[in-house]
């Protein structure tokens, strides 16, 4: 059976049919047929070697059934093509910095037996060690319905993240594996290493895509944040930590068979983070990548902070509402605001979309600043 596209993620034919079988609720299958299609996924992740569908066909005792499998390989992203552009210097400490043992370690868990109810999690067929550094995951398919991001849709979600937060059921596993990561981590490696002298390069924001959408005093009020930055970050480190998906933007959010409910996926980041951590990639996510337009931030944040809120109280979780919003406000800002000029696409050709995607980039650094501001007002 030529399964050759999976490379290191293959397994043998006995163990497909023992998935599968799985899969179908049968003691033996006997595999007919099989095909292997890498899965079309618009976002490169740095963690993923690959993502395929492994579909087909088996014998079982009540007729020939199809299956549908998906299957991951996750690696340390020191063997991303990406790591290349890595300065010496810093490598081991950048291999070190982002946890790719977790989703499988997730998968390996009883988390889907503990979510709060609305949420659900793909089931693991098998989850393979390949080497070292990497590991592959192979999970059911599951049928996604793409229900709307409307006002309502968003409400919920946030509301859901805030039960899985003060879940006193999933929190004992908030850290599943030994990779140990805090904000400061972030200080001290990507922010002071790429963002800081991002920011800093006069030569870069030469550059007429950034002149052009970070003008008007926008790089200024970025630059002079980066004073306070330290101090933002030193109160998250302190803020009170709860189990967070890392990741909750709503392409981690999948539809369920109903609205008000949601598959969770991409559990890479999966660690105990600070108050209110979930809330900016929720918000900001398809924003981030164009698929909704900024001037939906101040009403959907309006709605999603209170939602959480009302989250964690309905699981026993007490918080003060001011000291929420604050620390959702500092999340943004440091690791979505101040870092959201478009540099990736610099050497591209010009474009219109490239002036609306570096636009959209500029709303999302100036919302996050105006809410620092009204925090510190606050």
């Amino acid at each position: 059976m030529r399964r050759e596209l999976l490379g290191a993620a293959d397994v043998s034919d006995d163990q497909l049919a023992a998935m599968v079988a799985d899969l179908l609720g049968e003691e033996t299958v006997s595999i007919r047929d099989v095909r292997v299609d890498a899965v079309d996924y618009e976002l490169s992740a740095i963690t993923t070697a690959g993502r395929w569908w492994v579909s087909g066909h088996a014998a079982t005792p009540n007729g020939d059934a199809p299956f549908r499998i998906f299957v991951k390989h996750v690696q340390n992203w020191s063997r991303s093509p990406q790591f290349a552009f890595v300065p010496p210097e810093i490598r081991e400490m950048a291999a070190a910095s982002v946890p790719w043992r977790t989703e499988a370690n997730v998968y390996r868990s009883n988390l889907a037996d503990r979510l709060p109810e609305g949420l659900s999690m793909p089931r693991a067929l098998a989850v393979i060690d390949l080497d070292e550094l990497s590991s592959a995951v192979w999970l059911e398919a599951i049928p996604v319905h793409q229900w709307p991001w409307d006002s309502d849709r968003f409400k919920r979600a946030a509301y859901l993240l805030g039960r899985l937060a003060g879940s006193s059921r999933v929190a004992p596993l908030a850290q599943i594996d030994d990779h140990q990561w805090t904000v400061l981590d972030y200080l001290h490696g990507r922010f002071e290493h790429q963002v800081v002298p991002m920011l800093r390069n006069d030569e870069l924001w030469a550059h007429p895509l950034l002149v052009d959408a970070f003008g008007h005093g926008l790089r200024d009020r970025m630059c002079d944040a980066l004073d306070a930055v330290p101090a933002w970050v030193e109160e998250l480190a302190d803020a009170p930590h709860l189990v967070g998906h890392g990741d909750a933007c709503p392409n981690n959010l999948l539809g369920a068979d109903r609205p008000d409910a949601f598959v969770l996926i991409d559990f890479g980041f999966w660690k105990p983070l600070p108050l209110g951590f979930e809330l900016g990639q929720l918000l900001l996510g398809d924003i981030q990548i164009g698929r909704r337009h900024a001037d939906t931030l101040a009403a959907i944040d309006a709605e999603i902070v209170p939602a959480y809120l009302e989250g964690l109280i309905e699981e026993g979780h007490g918080a003060v509402p001011a000291q929420v919003a604050r620390l959702h406000a500092l999340q943004m800002a440091v690791f979505s605001g101040l870092s959201s000029m478009p540099f990736e696409h610099l050497g591209d050709a010009p474009s219109p979309a490239l002036e609306r995607l570096a636009a959209t980039r500029a709303a999302i650094t100036t919302y996050c600043l105006d809410r620092i501001e009204a925090a510190e007002r606050a």
